[in-house]
């Protein structure tokens, strides 16, 4: 049994499935879908087409699905896609896509967004990330699984961040950011591996093979995609081939300090 607010607007042709609470003064759009088990604070805007899986968390005074700020969006259909047992913390700003990026803002399965984290328009984001406080990312960019932003960290349209990274507190983020690594400053550049994230998840077998791509690509003064390229013929890991890959398929470029040959 659904449990809402009296003071909670639910336009006609909203579907809210079974054991939903949806708090005072929340609004939900005609086009909205909320799934089973989904909490939602008061004072929430859930607009436009926007899909919400089952057993999220939305707190206070976020507005999820409003339309794209995209001078050339023009009122087309657009969608916001949230997975399932997510949690959304107070003031966090998420819009749909638009039509040059596929008109879908898309959020996978078990995330922590902080309070205020904007993700904008065409943003696709994986599962287990966490993004802190005030991360604001913009449209186009694509974040992969078991990522972790830092606060007041923004992140340039258009960047591609693999699995497995962190990205320190306080940084600028231009460039993409290979899977596995750890990013920091302004602008942000390479710092080494996550190894921390890396050994609560990987073997120490695939840290090591890390290890040795990672001097071997960003250490030794080689020309970047010509050592990856080398590397992902001739290396056995799959996870030394999925760095390697990013970096020969980065379309923004890779962030690190050259060393002198």
């Amino acid at each position: 049994m659904s449990i809402i607010h009296p003071t909670a607007i639910i336009e006609n042709g909203a579907i809210i499935e079974e054991n939903v609470s949806i708090g005072a003064y929340s609004y939900i759009s005609s086009q909205a879908k909320i799934g089973s088990g989904t909490k939602i604070s008061s004072h929430v805007v859930i607009d436009g087409d926007t899909t919400i899986g089952k057993n999220n968390t939305i707190l206070s005074h976020c507005v999820l699905g409003s339309p794209p700020q995209d001078l050339k969006y023009k009122g087309e259909p657009v969608k916001l896609i949230i997975g399932d047992n997510n949690t959304i913390r107070e003031f966090a700003l998420i819009n749909p896509g638009t039509k040059g990026g596929g008109s879908i803002t898309c959020i996978g399965n078990n995330n922590l967004l902080m309070g205020y984290v904007h993700l904008a328009h065409d943003v696709h984001i994986g599962d287990y990330c966490i993004l802190a406080n005030a991360a604001n990312v913009a449209g186009h960019v694509i974040i992969g699984n078991h990522v972790v932003i830092g606060g007041l960290t923004p992140i340039h349209q258009f960047v591609k961040i693999g699995d497995y990274v962190m990205i320190a507190g306080g940084s600028a983020l231009a460039q993409d950011i290979p899977p596995f690594c750890l990013a920091e400053g302004n602008r942000a550049t390479l710092r080494g591996l996550n190894l921390v994230g890396l050994r609560r998840k990987l073997s120490r077998d695939d840290i090591n093979e890390l290890k040795s791509a990672y001097r071997q690509l960003f250490e030794q003064g080689q020309p970047l995609q010509e050592v990856a390229n080398n590397l992902y013929q001739s290396s056995n890991s799959s996870k030394v081939k999925e760095l390697c890959q990013f970096i020969m398929e980065s379309k923004r470029g890779i962030p690190f300090e050259r060393k002198q040959q």
